[in-house]
């Protein structure tokens, strides 16, 4: 185990193998490279990051692992293509079959509980990567809700559900820090019976105010619920992170 933690820590150097167009504004990238090898299997929804130049200095930037083919020893990222100039939108705009690039991981997975009673996910664009993988996991007796925030109709993407499962999709263009579209559907949703596992993730203002109503209005255990912001409106990558490391209930 030690040695495995330690071999995660490494940057491992791959190369661009594919790339492919989800949505307008979701692309695919494949990484390969010897480095793979030893890369775990089963890791999706875990998280690898990024070792990208920005302002002459590296920036480290997490993707969640859409899918890693073990056998092909194929790493498939998904990236929002952000017109915010940050270096990993950036570099993924820039990429083509043949780019290198180093990655660090992989990071420790975070899923809903599956042995929960029901289930409620909800997600931006940022978080759809980690949000699928939740999805493809669930029992085929779930039941439970799925909401996704996109940017456009085009964006929204054909994912299988439990028949148990409902899946809505909210369409919103432009966030807005006072402004929850996401946070409004998952208002719509009647708690079923039983014990809940709820995931959340999106952007920092909408996931505090989605954690915030689940916990304080609906009364949701704290083992209950993950919530997380992926992105801050209006703020850096390394803002961000002191802005969720100073946000308290």
């Amino acid at each position: 185990m030690a040695e495995r933690s330690t071999r995660n820590k490494e940057p491992r150097e791959l190369t661009v193998s594919d790339l492919q167009v989800l949505t307008p504004n979701m692309l695919r990238i494949s990484l390969t490279g010897a480095d793979l090898q030893d890369f775990p299997e089963g890791q999706e929804s875990g998280y690898v990051k990024l070792m990208l130049e920005e302002n002459g200095e590296i920036a480290l930037r997490t993707y969640t692992i859409r899918e890693f083919d073990f056998d092909a020893k194929v790493l498939h990222l998904d990236f929002m293509l952000h017109a915010d100039g940050g270096p990993a939108s950036a570099w993924a705009m820039d990429a083509e079959v043949g780019s290198k690039v180093s990655v660090v991981g992989p990071g420790a997975k975070k899923l809903v509980d599956f042995g929960a009673d029901w289930f409620l996910i909800a997600g931006d664009m940022t978080a759809l990567p980690a949000v699928s993988v939740n999805i493809e996991q669930l029992p085929e007796n779930a039941r439970g809700y799925v909401a996704i925030e996109v940017i456009s109709e085009e964006d929204i993407q054909e994912l299988p559900v439990p028949e148990g499962v409902e899946i809505h999709w909210v369409v919103n263009p432009h966030s807005e820090r006072k402004r929850f579209p996401l946070l409004e559907k998952v208002k719509e949703f009647d708690f079923l019976e039983g014990k809940p596992s709820m995931w959340i993730a999106a952007e920092f203002h909408t996931s505090r105010a989605i954690r915030r109503y689940l916990k304080l209005e609906k009364g949701v255990q704290r083992d209950e619920i993950y919530a997380s912001s992926y992105w801050h409106l209006g703020l850096s990558d390394d803002q961000h992170k002191v802005a969720k490391q100073s946000d308290k209930d």
